[in-house]
């Protein structure tokens, strides 16, 4: 919040001003063009919104990436119960990596349905130019944070409850991120799918440390060090 009114102060009057000498250009433009915007079409105008950008970027990234962080623990307490219900009741008749897939893939199904194929049947049904397709796809490209900008929901001129809509579609993307990041924490947690355990181990063979033992449990890699 503080951040966004220091955005404001910053860049409004200039922003008014460009507003009303491009306003009356830019209906000409698209009578005959179709325009397309980014998710970079809000931009700094000033040097000292752009400076102040960058320092709020360097503690805002970190800041965000914390409480994201906090949410997904707090979610794999639930996760893992699911998987602990699953070991006692197929325990007995499976292996435990089979067991672990089976659990992914039930996080990995609700995940999917929750917030790729619903969300993108919503987006097809407000958006008049979106089909299912393009849904999905703006759905895939906001949630992995790869964030071309070719799709953005809510620019068109006959949204009734544009501002709404914008805000409804903010806390899609951010919890929308939190399960995405759960997702890859479960993921993560299958040791025999973990790929950083494989690049561990293997620097540690060329430390040659010679110091220090591996054993692998069900929730990771743990490395203990003997007594001197």
């Amino acid at each position: 919040m503080i951040g966004a009114y220091i955005f404001w102060w910053l860049e409004y009057p200039i922003e008014m001003e460009i507003r009303d000498q491009l306003q009356s250009l830019k209906k000409e433009f698209l009578k005959g063009f179709p325009c397309v915007s980014g998710y970079g079409h809000v931009t700094p105008l000033s040097r000292g919104g752009r400076v102040f950008c960058i320092v709020y970027a360097l503690l805002g990234i970190p800041l965000t990436l914390i409480l994201l962080t906090a949410y997904v623990e707090r979610l794999m307490i639930p996760i893992t119960w699911f998987l602990h219900f699953l070991n006692s009741k197929f325990g007995h008749l499976y292996q435990s990596f089979n067991i672990r897939m089976i659990h992914f893939a039930a996080v990995a199904a609700a995940i999917i349905t929750l917030f790729f194929l619903i969300p993108a049947a919503i987006f097809s049904y407000l958006e008049p130019d979106w089909d299912y397709l393009d849904s999905i796809y703006y759905c895939f490209i906001s949630l992995t944070t790869i964030g071309l900008g070719d799709y953005i929901p809510g620019e068109g001129a006959d949204h009734t409850f544009r501002p709404l809509y914008k805000v409804c579609v903010t806390f899609y993307l951010l919890i929308g991120l939190v399960f995405m990041m759960l997702l890859l924490a479960v993921l993560y947690s299958i040791p025999q799918l973990n790929l950083g355990i494989f690049f561990l181990l293997k620097s540690d063979e060329l430390a040659d440390t010679g110091s220090e033992t591996t054993t692998t449990s069900t929730t990771g890699t743990r490395y203990i060090k003997p007594s001197s």
